[in-house]
């Protein structure tokens, strides 16, 4: 069933196969609707400046950046717009850092067509849209009183050790830096794997792009 409405989306993703996807859902749900695409964030930018939308639709990653920075530009300039993270990346690691950024939803690219109607639909008439693992996630961090955000996990000490690490600072650059001993610096560095539950650097280091805020 088709529903009248003359929304304005605007689907951005740097693939036109998904654009063009997106774009039929689109329309099998709202025949009136009218539909801008972008492939960059220079585009999506563009388009924003220029164009009033009820819902962007918006990847993760395009080949000029990231689109948590360009989120707040966004809804600088359009407060109101509602944004749908739509990506094929894992939601249990990154659906709170962009919920907390400001979208009002998140889907991952390997659900089904149904999933993605119903994406849509929830977030044109509630104005927002999680999975059940999202909902999970947060109601099991509010009953264990966890943080949601794993570095909040770490001490202080754990923090710098991580952050050194993530610099390329081997075990006894860092045991000089911080006046502690190696083996000491191994118990922390086993500590933080530990307690964000990976078992390699480049995990760390991912972890610490998109929760580590730079002042806390």
């Amino acid at each position: 069933m088709k529903l009248l409405n003359n929304y304005t989306f605007l689907i951005a993703d740097d693939h036109s196969v998904v654009r063009q996807g997106i774009a039929l859902v689109v329309k099998e749900l709202f025949s009136n609707a009218t539909i801008k695409t972008a492939g960059s964030f220079k585009e999506t930018l563009t388009a924003v400046k220029e164009n009033k939308f009820d819902l962007l639709i918006l990847d993760i990653n395009f080949p000029d950046g990231n689109s948590i920075n360009i989120i707040p530009e966004v809804k600088s300039l359009q407060p109101d717009l509602k944004i749908l993270i739509f990506t094929a990346y894992d939601e249990g690691i990154y659906a709170m850092r962009y919920l907390n950024a400001g979208v009002s939803g998140y889907l991952n690219k390997g659900c089904s067509e149904d999933e993605i109607k119903q994406a849509i639909k929830s977030m044109m008439s509630t104005g927002k849209y999680v999975t059940q693992i999202i909902k999970d996630r947060i109601l099991d961090s509010y009953i264990s009183k966890t943080p949601i955000n794993p570095l909040e996990k770490l001490s202080i000490r754990e923090v710098e050790v991580a952050r050194l690490l993530i610099k390329g600072y081997g075990n006894l650059e860092i045991s000089d830096l911080l006046q502690i001993k190696k083996t000491t610096v191994s118990t922390f560095k086993n500590r933080v794997f530990e307690k964000l539950e990976i078992d390699n650097l480049a995990a760390l280091i991912e972890l610490f792009q998109l929760y580590f805020e730079e002042g806390k």
